[in-house]
């Protein structure tokens, strides 16, 4: 799981394409994990569609580790850290005891990370696809009619428009509306949510930390924005009484996160909202004519702090498969699979571990259900 962006245009939103254009790719969905898919795909030479649909709530902050440089640097993006954001320079933790544990930045040997304005990131990252030759499209909805015989797919547009793409990249999140569309099957391993709210700006706020508090009934999560505002998160799951406790009840339960929060104004008239923070997959990542890339592909526990580091990984991947499958390699989607497959075997090993390392409240069924056995790791 962000301030909000400035009011005006979209830089980026230009007239539809001629009815009938046509792309070697689409990509379905603007995120971090589209755009690195596009940025891909263009620099390789492949000419592409990125639409953007615009719909559902505007993002909020989110953490991205250090490791990312490698992929932005991989990407020619590595400039869109170096404006408008924030370093992460600790991660602290209360977790498995009361105490408030950190680990350092100057640990990590690719250095610190950031906290981002996920509006702004995910604007730059767009930007530099079409600055790389991608056709950017803002509000616009990718629906696709069944892939004819050819091979293309007829895809309707804004205005009612139409392209023809040979193939598709679904980065639709979560939803995953292309490969859902078209008989992969989502697979949802828990029921936890995010409750969020953006607290307003402290005049004399200097953390550089991100701070995670665990609870009976879930766990907390802050960090500062850009502007001096603070990003309060309550992840829960969503059939049990707490994902429906008062935010700021809940919060006063809490040790570190509501000392945190204390400096920052609440918002007037500003409600909480809920997001989905579970973790998911399809069952398969490709299919006739369509591959899929980030959440759409796999979405993680926020707990992992790996959710846009996966997207970017995922994205730069499926655009190399589909560009090499398009290029004529048989094994380039079975590969970007596998590879998926491992990024998510590695992340479910240490979600369970971290968990596991939190064993105060064994009675609470937050607990109880991220303790047991899953029936992957049942004989």
């Amino acid at each position: 799981m962000r301030p909000a962006a400035p009011a005006g245009p979209d830089p980026l939103a230009g007239p539809a394409p001629a009815d009938g254009a046509r792309y070697d790719v689409v990509v379905a969905g603007a995120g971090p994990a589209g755009a690195a898919a596009a940025i891909a795909l263009v620099r390789a030479g492949r000419t592409v569609l990125l639409a953007d649909a615009g719909r559902g709530p505007a993002p909020v902050g989110e953490a991205l580790p250090a490791a990312a440089r490698v992929l932005l640097r991989d990407l020619g993006a590595d400039r869109a850290l170096t404006r408008g954001h924030l370093p992460c320079l600790a991660n602290r933790s209360a977790w498995g005891s009361p105490a408030l544990g950190s680990t350092d930045s100057i640990l990590d040997p690719y250095g610190h990370g950031w906290h981002l304005d996920r509006q702004l990131f995910d604007r730059q990252l767009r930007e530099h696809a079409r600055d790389q030759g991608a056709r950017v499209l803002t509000g616009t909805v990718v629906r696709p009619s069944p892939r004819a015989a050819d091979g293309e797919w007829t895809v309707e547009l804004r205005g009612r428009r139409t392209v023809r793409c040979r193939w598709i990249v679904d980065a639709t999140g979560r939803r995953a509306a292309v490969a859902t569309a078209s008989g992969a099957r989502r697979v949802v391993r828990d029921r936890q949510v995010a409750v969020h709210l953006t607290l307003g700006p402290a005049p004399d706020c200097a953390d550089t930390t991100s701070t995670v508090e665990a609870a009976p009934d879930g766990w907390w999560y802050t960090a500062p924005l850009p502007g001096g505002r603070r990003l309060l998160t309550w992840y829960t799951d969503a059939d049990l009484p707490a994902a429906r406790t008062d935010l700021p009840t809940g919060l006063a339960a809490t040790r570190h996160i509501n000392s945190l929060s204390a400096r920052h104004p609440w918002p007037s008239g500003a409600a909480p909202r809920k997001a989905p923070a579970h973790t998911a997959h399809l069952d398969t990542v490709h299919g006739d004519g369509w591959t899929a890339a980030g959440d759409a592909a796999v979405a993680f526990d926020p707990l992992s702090s790996q959710g846009i580091l996966t997207a970017l990984f995922t994205g730069l991947s499926a655009g190399q498969a589909v560009h090499a499958r398009l290029g004529g390699d048989p094994d380039a989607l079975a590969d970007y699979a596998r590879s998926v497959a491992a990024v998510r075997t590695t992340y479910l090993r240490n979600q369970r571990a971290h968990y596991a390392a939190e064993q105060r409240w064994p009675e609470r069924p937050f607990w109880q259900r991220r303790h047991a056995p899953t029936p992957e790791e049942t004989p």
